[in-house]
């Protein structure tokens, strides 16, 4: 037997378009910019995203792995994008993109939870929080109401917290019709507390079936858009993304799954239309994978990867490194690309210029530690 929560959430996943795979999760606050935090589950390889041609030993470390990139954009005379990212690659070239090479959270094993979690919380290590700082950062804003909604069957770690979240689960149930949906809605009607949740349930399932959302990569981005654009919609979002864990095979499963995100993020900004020149999108994930291939075709978990910051709002046309190289000697533990850039103070840098606020402050409520952390600045446009 359901409690009528758990029904309120069936009924209103059940009525509306459904959304698998990827997951998003909305924070309403009063202002006019987007800020959206792209989590790549699985430890993605940043060293196979953002390729470092131009370091002697990149060649004969990767082997099998090292990218082609006589077909890949240039970024510079160092860094080459992968092939498949051609929409964001065209982004770059806009000074919409930008990417933040040997970075890393503070988090050092390679436990996908305990990264993950720390990534999420802000932490320095895994559940020493219980928030997360994405529901930190809502809270630093003036809140309207229904500050944030979760497209998944739990909300993400890093919008957990004391900021109100509601959530959106996929479902397999088919369309409820709608006088199953008015006599819902009429039962509820003088109910103070379920009232408010069905309301908002039915709000939310009106903007996923506006957004036509489906199962693939553009039309979540589609759906993200949906909202996000809305004058009366979501300002913060979060999507969850999975399977950057490539142990065997990288070469053709992160094809497939950057394409994908390519897909996505180029329907975020096709659905916000103007709307995109207020909007920064971060992609990051917990940690990255090791130098040198394994027996498989694979690599294992690693320390440094990289993150990208994209948007209409991006000062960007540039990758931010302070390269440590990929000679043995200067790999991390003998294995890892060796982080030389904080990821916490990434996060703190671009979403307090993202949305108007204090840095320093907003550093030390996403990432209250001893010595505190140094938002990166410059990585919005005045």
């Amino acid at each position: 037997m359901i409690d009528r929560r758990t029904f309120i959430r069936l009924a209103a996943a059940g009525a509306g378009a459904m959304l698998v795979g990827p997951h998003i999760a909305f924070a309403r606050v009063e202002t006019d910019r987007r800020f959206v935090f792209v989590i790549q589950r699985g430890a993605a390889d940043g060293l196979h995203i953002v390729v470092p041609y131009g370091d002697p030993a990149y060649a004969t470390l990767r082997g099998s792995l090292a990218v082609d990139t006589t077909s890949a954009p240039k970024l510079d005379g160092m860094f080459a994008l992968h092939p498949s990212l051609t929409q964001i690659a065209a982004m770059y070239a806009s000074h919409e993109a930008l990417f933040v090479h040997a970075v890393a959270s503070p988090y050092r094993d390679r436990s996908h939870f305990d990264g993950q979690n720390v990534l999420e919380t802000g932490g320095t290590a895994a559940y020493q929080l219980k928030d997360g700082w994405l529901n930190r950062l809502v809270g630093l804003l003036p809140a309207t109401r229904d500050n944030a909604i979760a497209f998944a069957p739990t909300v993400p770690m890093a919008l957990r917290g004391p900021a109100s979240v509601a959530s959106y689960a996929a479902s397999g149930l088919p369309p409820a019709p709608d006088d199953l949906l008015m006599r819902v809605s009429q039962l509820y009607e003088h109910d103070a507390q379920l009232h408010p949740l069905w309301d908002a349930a039915m709000t939310a399932r009106g903007l996923a079936a506006d957004a036509g959302a489906r199962q693939d990569a553009a039309s979540v981005g589609k759906l993200a858009a949906g909202f996000l654009a809305r004058d009366d919609g979501p300002r913060i979002a979060m999507i969850e993304t999975g399977g950057w864990d490539t142990h065997s095979a990288q070469a053709g499963r992160l094809t497939t799954q950057l394409k994908a995100l390519d897909a996505m993020i180029a329907a975020l900004r096709d659905g916000l239309g103007p709307t995109w020149s207020k909007t920064t999108v971060l992609v990051a994930t917990e940690f990255g994978r090791t130098a040198a291939p394994n027996g498989t075709a694979g690599t294992d978990h690693g320390t440094g990867s990289v993150a990208m910051l994209i948007g209409g709002a991006v000062a960007g046309g540039r990758v931010v490194a302070d390269w440590p190289g990929l000679a043995p000697a200067n790999l991390y533990e003998g294995r890892d690309l060796k982080p030389t850039a904080s990821l916490d103070a990434l996060i703190a840098g671009a979403a307090s210029e993202s949305l108007g606020l204090d840095p320093h402050r907003t550093a030390a409520a996403l990432f209250a530690r001893v010595g505190g952390i140094r938002p990166v600045g410059g990585l919005i446009r005045t």
